[in-house]
């Protein structure tokens, strides 16, 4: 019997174990006398839950609460950063009974002075470690070095800014993930076709996670030598679709041969709707992540690829090794890239369904 996330106590211990809590107590701390047949039925109470029972005696000892500071996006049900709060609600549910409390605080996305906002606000709070997901770059390594000043770690999710410091990043390789969408969306064009590249508007710098993608993406087309492929890069404001839509409507009334089109955030349904409505859902699409709305039309056809990152394992697995590193003391390794998954209509279903 392997531990399942819920918080295992001396109590639970000792009822698996058919001892009382006291002997249970003897047992982890090594102090008291102990029958050799108690002595055997708690450790392997200990072994099946997955515990070590130094591990977990260091833990019940220690009185000291852990704040993990967690700064992710504002966002609505069904969005990409929904499933990153699953990911640390589910990291919390596993890990409170180590006195660790995980709190999430929400900046805009598309506004870095709500970012600042809340990196002050956290610096205030002075938590024992910090989870960023870094949207702002050169906001984000300004905050990084007040945190190093304070000694307080920190972690990336969804994107890494190199040469920071940081303990740990999980997520994908976002140079490479543009690579392979350029790939995926290029390798099979025409000559002399067009590309729409769709991003989105923000009050400061770009995505550094946007940035990164857009980067492998060139490089694919530069190392490809496919130079007679036109790029059309077109700027859209999140929420303002009438307009968004005539944005794309005036693409298409300029340009006889756009064959594809790419946008590089998580919300390819958008480009999606507004092809359909334009009636060029015939155009080769890619974008980013399993929104529901971005698997529907990923079923339709209108979306041709989805590239998935697994953002609740990212957000899970940088609480826990927070955990290792500041109340195990264990070694964590700083870069952990999680796999590029590249879907389509006919592995989709499958992939959702599957489970580990």
């Amino acid at each position: 019997m392997k531990n399942t996330g819920s918080k295992i106590r001396i109590k639970d211990i000792a009822r698996l174990a058919g001892v009382s809590e006291g002997t249970v107590d003897r047992v982890i701390h090594n102090r008291g006398e102990v029958s050799m047949k108690s002595c055997e039925a708690v450790k392997k109470v200990l072994a099946e839950m997955n515990y070590s029972p130094n591990i977990l005696a260091r833990s019940l000892a220690s009185k000291k609460q852990y704040i993990f500071a967690c700064l992710i996006p504002q966002h609505e049900v069904g969005d990409y950063w929904e499933t990153v709060e699953i990911g640390f609600d589910q990291a919390y549910e596993d890990f409170s009974q180590y006195n660790v409390m995980v709190t999430k605080y929400y900046f805009n996305q598309f506004d870095v002075n709500s970012f600042q906002g809340i990196a002050n606000q956290v610096v205030e709070e002075n938590p024992d470690a910090v989870i960023i997901a870094p949207i702002f770059r050169n906001e984000t390594i300004g905050f990084a070095e007040r945190l190093h000043a304070l000694n307080i770690p920190f972690s990336f999710i969804d994107s890494m800014i190199e040469n920071t410091g940081f303990l740990t990043y999980y997520g994908q390789n976002s140079f490479l993930s543009g690579y392979i969408a350029g790939k995926l969306l290029l390798s099979e064009l025409e000559e002399n076709s067009q590309v729409i590249v769709i991003r989105t508007k923000r009050k400061g710098a770009a995505s550094n996670q946007t940035l990164s993608r857009n980067e492998g993406f060139l490089h694919y087309i530069k190392a490809n030598s496919l130079d007679k492929i036109q790029l059309i890069n077109a700027e859209i404001q999140d929420g303002d679709e009438e307009n968004n839509l005539e944005i794309l409507r005036q693409i298409f009334q300029e340009n006889n041969h756009v064959k594809a089109a790419i946008t590089f955030n998580s919300k390819v349904y958008r480009l999606a709707g507004y092809l359909s409505e334009l009636g060029k859902a015939d155009v080769k699409l890619i974008g980013y992540d399993l929104l529901e709305q971005n698997v529907e039309y990923l079923k339709q056809d209108v979306v041709s690829y989805l590239i998935a990152q697994r953002p609740d394992k990212q957000a899970f697995l940088s609480v826990r090794d927070l955990c290792r590193e500041l109340i195990f003391h264990q070694e964590v390794k700083a870069v952990n890239y999680v796999p590029v998954d590249v879907l389509m209509k006919e592995n989709i279903e499958d992939y959702i369904v599957f489970q580990e």
